[in-house]
This record gives C-alpha cells, sequence and structure tokens, in this order.
C-alpha cells in the first residue's frame, strides 16, 4: 500500500475542496493515484458537497420516528437550502434515517465533535488520567495515551462520527454529503431531541396491603388485623338415657 503523505492529501484537498480525512481516505482507497481520488471523491458525492457546506440552509423539515413499542422517540431538525428539497422524497428520506440513527445510537449526545463543550472533553480528561491502568505509565505516554482514548470517547458522542445502520461501511457523515451531492443544495443536521419512556421520573416503591387500606379508609396498621382465637368453650354434658327404673320413678312422683 502506498504511503499518502499529508502534501498529497493536502494537495487533493486544494483542488476538489473536501474535507483532511475524505480526501486521505479517497487516496487510500486509490493506492495514492490523485487522479483516481478525485474521481472516487466525485463518486461519492464528496468534493461537489464541501463546495456547498458555506452556504445558509434555513429551509428543511422536522422529522420523527418513534421505535417499535412506543418507549422511545426522536425528533430532528435537519436543514436544506429551499423549500422545493424539503418536500423531495430523498430529502425526507435522509431526515427518517437520521433519526432512526440517534434512536440506535444512545450515547450520542451532540452532532459534531466540535459541538462538544470545553467542560465536557475535561471531564472526560479527568476520567482517563484517573484510570487505574495508566497508574504506573510515565507522564509522557499517559498524555498520548490520554489523548487517544479522548478522542474515540468524542466521536462515541458525535452522531455524524457513527456507521450508519443501513450500512456500516460509511459514516452518517458522509451519507449527509452523499445527500447534497444528490440534490445539489447544502444540508445539515442542526439539533435533535431524544424521549425515553419515564425517564428522569423516581418510581416509588408501594407498599400494596398499605394501598388496598388506604383505599378503604383504614389506617394502614389496621390492613392485617390479628385473627382473634376463639375462646375455648366446654362441651355439654350429654343427659342419660332413661331407664326402666328411672321411668317408674317419674311415673309415681307424678
Amino acid at each position: 500500500m502506498a504511503e499518502i503523505s499529508a502534501k498529497l492529501v493536502k494537495d487533493l484537498r486544494d483542488k476538489t475542496g473536501a474535507g483532511m480525512m475524505d480526501c486521505k481516505k479517497a487516496l487510500t482507497e486509490t493506492a495514492g493515484d490523485i487522479e483516481k481520488a478525485i474521481e472516487w471523491l466525485r463518486q461519492k458525492g464528496i468534493a461537489s458537497a464541501s463546495k456547498k457546506e458555506g452556504r445558509v440552509a434555513a429551509e428543511g423539515i422536522i422529522g420523527s420516528y418513534i421505535h417499535t413499542g412506543d418507549r422511545v422517540g426522536v425528533l430532528v431538525e435537519v436543514n436544506c437550502e429551499t423549500d422545493f428539497v424539503a418536500r423531495r422524497e430523498e430529502f425526507k428520506s435522509l431526515v427518517r434515517d437520521v433519526a432512526m440513527q440517534i434512536v440506535a445510537c444512545p450515547n450520542v449526545e451532540f452532532i459534531k465533535v466540535s459541538d462538544i463543550p470545553a467542560e465536557v472533553v475535561a471531564k472526560e480528561k479527568a476520567i482517563e488520567m484517573g484510570r487505574e491502568d495508566l497508574a504506573n505509565k510515565p507522564e509522557a505516554m499517559r498524555e498520548k495515551i490520554v489523548e487517544g482514548r479522548i478522542q474515540k470517547r468524542l466521536k462515541e458522542l458525535a452522531l455524524m462520527d457513527q456507521p450508519f445502520i443501513k450500512d456500516q461501511n460509511i459514516s452518517v457523515e458522509e451519507l449527509v454529503k452523499q445527500a447534497i451531492a444528490q440534490l445539489g443544495e447544502n444540508i445539515q443536521v442542526r439539533r435533535f431531541a431524544r424521549f425515553v419512556l419515564g425517564e428522569g421520573i423516581e418510581k416509588e416503591e408501594t407498599d400494596f396491603a398499605a394501598e388496598v387500606a388506604a383505599q378503604a379508609g383504614r389506617k394502614p396498621e389496621e390492613a392485617k388485623p390479628e385473627e382473634a382465637k376463639p375462646e375455648a368453650v366446654a362441651p355439654a354434658k350429654a343427659e342419660p338415657k332413661p331407664t326402666a327404673k328411672t321411668a317408674k320413678k317419674t311415673a309415681k312422683k307424678k
């Protein structure tokens, strides 16, 4: 495999306007052949997409996706340049795919890595620096390892860096760029909100017996009264059956 130099990546970027990572990938796929790399970028729609990224995208739609079981749902706003493109089925399909992607990635909190606040990055660094497996490492090595782990972690939080659920060979960012090339307008995923049924609600542990007692208007301690033990009752003495002698005595008395 040909070595892809930084200069070669820069030359391809200057010619196409594509991003650095896209250029590097194109050169890797084409063994460093810059002309073939340009064709590769055009086929993917990446070259033309990058040139449109600076254009204002104020139209679009708000799409939704409710997962099977109705327990998780997403609202997402995706912008384009014109209402005409917003009404096209290809654009609506893209929005549905993005909403579905967000549902499938519960760890995603931001659109891009660049959107992640500095305090979140600092918190992640503090967590990684405190890992036990780095305790005995030299400081310089620790910093290098932590930097790599943080970059990986930040990508896990960013929607655009996720592998597309319907085609793991491309990222969500590449999916959007393909749509830009197809529809001819700048497209931006602006914001999203995820809803999980019952999230944030503290569920109370209910004493069933106490609940029944409350409904019956009794105090909880009265819910299960102890059964009174029946008092011991002496068995009644059976009267003796009359005999012939007792019958005669009774007759004489009368």
